[in-house]
């Protein structure tokens, strides 16, 4: 074991193994630190999102029960142009049947052109086919 040096000045240098059994501690400290950093402002994020949400989903709703009051105002708008209620109402249900069923076909026409991850799909192969040794072919797309 060596001894520590001392300089003129009566201070003792530390030896190298403190210095760094000091850095890791201090690395260590460091890394906690930001770690809790981290979490507490994950944290308020999180409180402010769910808060955001939450006003978003009261809005939603209100936006919702206004849809549904409109919708009787127009059924009792032509009820008072001259239609029978069941007309009235009627009518209002027809065009929303008749909007919902174009919705639906749009949005399973969409949902029919959406592809898998094709290019990571081909990546995968290829680096399959690398670790067995075998010969890699052209992948499209790449």
């Amino acid at each position: 074991m060596t001894t520590p040096h001392i300089d003129p000045d009566g201070k003792v240098d530390p030896s190298v193994r403190e210095l760094v059994l000091t850095v890791a501690d201090n690395a260590s400290t460091l890394i906690s630190a930001q770690v809790e950093l981290a979490k507490a402002e994950i944290r308020q994020s999180a409180q402010e999102a769910g808060a955001a949400f939450g006003l978003i989903a009261a809005a939603a709703a209100m936006l919702g029960i206004g849809g549904i009051f409109l919708l009787v105002t127009i059924a009792y708008v032509l009820v008072q142009l001259g239609l029978p209620v069941w007309a009235g109402f009627g009518i209002v249900t027809a065009v929303l049947f008749i909007i919902g069923l174009i919705l639906l076909l749009v949005g399973r026409a969409r949902a029919k052109k959406v592809k898998g991850p094709e290019r990571a799909k081909a990546q995968l192969e290829l680096t399959k086919q690398a670790f067995s040794g075998e010969d890699p072919s052209p992948v499209a797309g790449s």
